[in-house]
This record gives C-alpha cells, sequence and structure tokens, in this order.
C-alpha cells in the first residue's frame, strides 16, 4: 500500500480564512528549565488542511465527532482541473465527468491547480489563493446531492466562489474586477438563493467539505484511489484540522 498525503503543511504563517482568527503558537515550558518542550494554541478551526463539518452552517448539524468513520474514509476520485482554471473562474459537473467516472457515494477530491499558490509554496500568492480561485457553477450543489457525494474536497480556500461568500463585501475592489471578468454583475452571476450554495445546499443533506488541500496531489490526477481525511474526535466542533490521505494498493 502506497500512502499520498494531500494535506497542506499548517503553522504560524498559514492564513487563515479571510477575517478568521489566525494560528497563533507559544512553548508554555522548555527543555532546559522543565524537561519537556510543551506549546499552547490559539486558532479558529478554519486554517490549513481542515474538514467543515455541518454544524458549521446549521445548529441541528453533526459536529465533527458524529461523523462516522465510514463517511470519512472510502473509494473515490482526485479530478484534475487546472487546465481550465483561472482567476475568478468556475467548474461544472460536466467538466468534472469529462475526466473522471464519478459514482455514487464518492469522495470527491477537486485540483483546481491553486495549491500551488498556498503560503508554503514557491509561487505563493495568498491573495489569489483565497480571493481569486475558481470556484463551483450554480447547478453544481444539486449534482453533488443526486451522486451522494461523501465529501468533497478542495485545493484552494473554499469549496464555494470566493464571491459566492462574504469575500464579496470585504473586497469590493475585487468583487468589480471579478464581475468585469464575465460582463455581469454578482447578482447576476450569483443568485441570492444560490448563496454559498456548498455549505447551505449541501451541509443539512450531510455532504461536507474539506479545503486548503495540497501535499503530493499532483501525484494521484484524474485517479480513482480509496481516500480518507482524519480530522481529530471534535465533541462539538464545527470544524477541525485534518490530514487528507490517498490510499493506493
Amino acid at each position: 500500500m502506497k500512502l499520498y498525503d494531500l494535506s497542506q503543511t499548517t503553522g504560524v504563517n498559514s492564513p487563515p480564512w479571510p477575517t478568521y482568527e489566525p494560528l497563533q503558537v507559544k512553548f508554555f515550558k522548555r527543555l532546559s528549565t522543565n524537561g519537556a518542550n510543551g506549546q499552547l494554541i490559539t486558532t479558529s478551526n478554519h486554517v490549513g488542511t481542515h474538514l467543515d463539518g455541518s454544524l458549521h452552517f446549521c445548529t441541528n448539524g453533526r459536529d465533527i465527532a458524529s461523523v462516522p468513520l465510514d463517511d470519512l474514509y472510502g473509494p473515490g476520485v482526485i479530478v484534475d482541473l487546472s487546465d481550465i482554471s483561472e482567476d475568478y473562474g468556475f467548474y461544472t459537473s460536466a467538466d468534472i465527468e469529462k475526466r473522471v467516472e464519478v459514482k455514487e457515494r464518492d469522495i470527491l477530491i477537486i485540483n483546481t491547480g491553486y495549491h500551488k499558490y498556498a503560503w508554503d509554496q514557491p509561487e505563493a500568492d495568498e491573495v489569489r489563493y483565497m480571493i481569486k480561485h475558481p470556484g463551483p457553477s450554480m447547478e453544481f450543489a444539486d449534482w453533488c446531492r443526486k451522486k451522494k457525494i461523501k465529501w468533497i474536497g478542495v485545493d484552494c480556500g473554499s469549496a464555494d466562489h470566493p464571491f459566492n461568500t462574504k469575500i464579496r463585501e470585504w473586497r469590493p475592489d475585487l468583487a468589480q474586477e471579478c464581475a468585469q471578468k464575465h460582463g455581469k454583475t454578482l447578482d447576476q452571476l450569483f443568485p441570492k438563493d444560490h448563496y454559498q450554495l456548498m455549505h447551505i445546499a449541501l451541509f443539512p443533506h450531510d455532504i461536507i467539505h474539506a479545503e486548503n488541500l495540497g501535499g503530493e496531489i499532483d501525484k494521484v490526477l484524474n485517479k480513482r484511489m480509496n481516500i480518507g481525511i482524519f480530522p481529530w474526535k471534535f465533541l462539538g466542533g464545527e470544524s477541525a484540522f485534518a490530514r487528507v490521505v490517498a490510499f493506493e494498493e
């Protein structure tokens, strides 16, 4: 069995999702004085590779501890969309199915190629990674429901298009740039009843997602493999840091 780590490294320089609390680390004891090193961390759950639980958007949703192992691990595909990815771009379910066969109850990992702009990469560009990455078309959530996808992983800041989130209010300058690129207003691109659809439309159905993947993802593109995500068993947790692994026999 060969294992591929699809996780991003996480440290104090990892950018959180915009406006969220960043990771902070300090030593509270050291080898020289206490005989052991010990650290304290303060952070939001949305830094580095992490799994969003349905509780993140649903009051009655499952916390991370309640997600069964059978939902975290299983067969799936890693699809490469980097050839059609561009700033503020869109991808569709048809783009996925042109490249891989997606079966019912699959795990779906989407490679936009934007992991190359992650904070720990030579081409690091935080704004491009978090705010300009491509996102799904407005039919995508319906397709995920029909396929009964277990969970989705993306190699960028969000499983939603960045301008179908609150980012459109925080960066009006780039919102205008996105609208100009497509020759439409943001309201035309993202109807109000489709707002943040990958969260709001899917989490009530326990179709959740992991964000900020990377690592060895380029080694397993357009392959069918067993895939697992391993967050800590976080009682009451709306989201959690996680490790994503692809298994090749």
